[in-house]
C-alpha cells in the first residue's frame, strides 16, 4: 500500500510540473514549480524523481523563448541532474534523458559541475535507432521528445530526420490507438521534420490529439511544445 501511494503522489507530482511547463508555454513565463515547491525536505527526493521525468522539459520554456529560470527552478532540475546518473547498464532512453537535462543546464546555468573535462558533449551512442521498425522508432523518439527542440542537434533528432515517413506513420498509429501521450511526442517531432506528408494534416491531428488526451498535462505538455516550435519556424 505504501508503494501505491508512492506512485501516486509522484504521478500527481509529475502532472502538476507538466501543467506549470504548459502555463509557461502559453504565457511565456517562468516555470512555477508548484509540482515540488509544495513538498517537505522530507519528500524531496519524490521532488527531485518528480523533475526526472519530466526532464529537460522542465526547463523548455526558457529554451524556446528564451528567458532566464528563476532560481528555484534551475536548483531543483541542477540537484536532480546530479542525484539520478544513469547506470552503465541503463537503457538508451535514459541515456539520451540524461544527457538531454546536461545539455539544458549547460545553456541555461554553465558550467556544469561533476563532469571530466571534455566529456560534457558527449552524445550517448543512437545506433539501436538505425534498424528500428518504424513501430519502435515512433515509441522511442516519443519518450524521447524533450530531444525535439527547434535548432538543437543530436544523433536521435538526426534519425528522426532521416525517417519523416515512418514518424508519420507512427503518428498516425498512436491515434488510431488512443496512444495520445505517443502521438503528441510523435506530433512535436514531425513538427521540427522535413519531408513530413502533406496528407497526414499533422495541425489538426494535434488538435485532435489535444481535444482527445489533453486533460493529461503530458500530452497538452507536447502538443503546445510543437505550437510554440510551429510557429517559430514560420516566422524563419
Amino acid at each position: 500500500m505504501e508503494q501505491a501511494g508512492t506512485s501516486a503522489l509522484l504521478q500527481g507530482a509529475v502532472q502538476d510540473l507538466a501543467s506549470d511547463v504548459v502555463s509557461a508555454l502559453r504565457g511565456g513565463d517562468h516555470v512555477r514549480m508548484s509540482g515540488t515547491g509544495a513538498m517537505s525536505d522530507v519528500e524531496g527526493g519524490l521532488a527531485l524523481a518528480a523533475v526526472r521525468v519530466v526532464g529537460a522539459d522542465l526547463l523548455l520554456p526558457h529554451t524556446l523563448f528564451p528567458t532566464p529560470p528563476v532560481p528555484e527552478a534551475l536548483e531543483v532540475f541542477r540537484r536532480t541532474v546530479e542525484a539520478f546518473p544513469p547506470r552503465p547498464d541503463a537503457a538508451p532512453t535514459v541515456l539520451w534523458s540524461h544527457w538531454a537535462m546536461r545539455r539544458t543546464l549547460r545553456r541555461l546555468d554553465p558550467p556544469l559541475t561533476g563532469a571530466p573535462a571534455g566529456e560534457e558533449d558527449t552524445e550517448p551512442d543512437a545506433g539501436w535507432l538505425d534498424e528500428a521498425s518504424w513501430q519502435l522508432l515512433t515509441h522511442q523518439l516519443a519518450v524521447l521528445a524533450p530531444l525535439a527542440v527547434r535548432g538543437e542537434d543530436c544523433a536521435v533528432a538526426r534519425v528522426a530526420r532521416g525517417r519523416p515517413v515512418d514518424v508519420a506513420r507512427g503518428f498516425v498509429r498512436a491515434v488510431r490507438r488512443r496512444d495520445w501521450q505517443q502521438a503528441a511526442g510523435a506530433g512535436r517531432w514531425l513538427t521540427l521534420l522535413d519531408g513530413v506528408p502533406d496528407t497526414l494534416g499533422l495541425e489538426t491531428g494535434l488538435d485532435f490529439v489535444e481535444l482527445m488526451g489533453g486533460a493529461d498535462p503530458r500530452v497538452a505538455l507536447q502538443v503546445q511544445a510543437a505550437r510554440v516550435m510551429r510557429a517559430a519556424g514560420a516566422l524563419v
